[in-house]
């Protein structure tokens, strides 16, 4: 299974969940998160933003839909000018799963 994380701009999150959801991709773990780029921040005039409001998805699938989910956030969270700011996608392996309701392992 795979750990599924990505940072996406606050105003991309209905549109992203609503296409992971149509997609069978339901559970999903929104996190909201600050942060900056290599940009390292914004400057809007004389006033430096060092944090910018994100937000964390998270979700863990199964090995074979994998590159389903990450082309679904990708496109659905690209600004239309693909735009520095619009996120970063983290994969990681998941070792195992437990249930907290049964104490079961659900791998």
């Amino acid at each position: 299974m795979k750990m599924i994380k990505a940072i996406i701009r606050p105003e991309k999150v209905s549109e992203v969940l609503h296409d992971l959801a149509e997609a069978d991709f339901p559970a999903v773990t929104k996190i909201d998160v600050f942060g900056r780029g290599k940009q390292r921040g914004v400057k809007v005039g004389n006033v430096h933003y060092d944090e910018i409001p994100k937000e964390l998805l998270m979700l863990v699938v199964q090995d074979d839909y994998k590159d389903d989910v990450i082309q679904i956030i990708s496109k659905t969270a690209k600004t239309g000018n693909g735009s520095f700011g619009d996120g970063k996608i983290f994969v990681s392996d998941v070792e195992e799963v437990y249930t907290i309701s049964s104490g079961s392992n659900t791998l």
